[in-house]
């Protein structure tokens, strides 16, 4: 019993970890440093505060890590409800890592352009600075990619939390809305470039409110029993 509370504590615990290393390392560093279109903004505030923005690539990258450990806790919370589902929870999930870790490059890239480290002495500040956008978009294009993933882990989860009867049923209905809305995001900056589209800004509150209820409410232990006891007689 106490291990099954334990199991949900840490992934509760590991799922909140992504809040200040996402904001810090995807949005907040980003949102001070980068001019979108102006290489020689970005490259002149990264000069600045390289430090900075060096960290923020190392927070991104550690997001990754830690989606890897919290995924396999959930695994553990969830396949005694449907293990075929669990397992597609798990591969959806660890799809994104390997794709947002090496889209990380692409800002490594805009870091050596703005700094002129590595082998551009050959080439001029304004062309170093003239390459940066392209990075900066090819980043978006990665994070758009990455985010189809980020979307579709939380349909199974959702689901598996909805049949589960340890788990609020309400927090399975908003994930697997949480999912529509990141895919409908995705999907737009293909289908429909040009057009502002942020559906997930609306949807995310599942991605909230599941690891505070893990952490503080734990599991119903007593049902999550009777179905480890069932899914083990199956």
């Amino acid at each position: 019993m106490n291990s099954n509370k334990n199991t949900a504590r840490i992934a509760g615990i590991l799922y909140l970890l992504l809040i200040p290393f996402s904001i810090f390392g995807m949005i907040f560093v980003p949102s001070q440093l980068l001019v979108a279109g102006d290489g020689a903004a970005t490259a002149s505030n990264i000069m600045a505060s390289e430090s900075l923005f060096r960290q923020s690539i190392f927070s991104a990258m550690t997001v990754q890590v830690i989606n890897i450990f919290l995924v396999l806790a959930l695994y553990r919370l969830l396949r005694p409800v449907n293990k075929t589902m669990a397992a597609l929870m798990v591969v959806f999930s660890l799809a994104a890592v390997p794709i947002a870790m090496l889209n990380e490059l692409n800002h490594l890239a805009v870091l050596l352009l703005s700094t002129g480290a590595g082998n551009m002495a050959g080439f001029s500040a304004e062309q170093l600075q003239a390459l940066i956008p392209f990075f900066l978009d090819l980043h978006e294009y990665g994070l758009s990619i990455a985010s189809i993933f980020w979307g579709l882990w939380l349909f199974p989860m959702g689901y598996l939390i909805y049949k589960s009867g340890y788990l609020p049923k309400f927090l399975g209905v908003l994930l697997m809305i949480g999912c529509v809305g990141y895919l409908i995001d995705s999907l737009a900056v293909f289908l429909l470039p040009g057009v502002q589209v942020d559906v997930a800004i609306l949807t995310f509150w599942g991605e909230v409110l599941f690891p505070l209820w893990l952490v503080i409410k734990g599991v119903d232990v007593e049902q999550y029993e009777k179905r480890a006891l069932e899914s083990a007689t199956v």
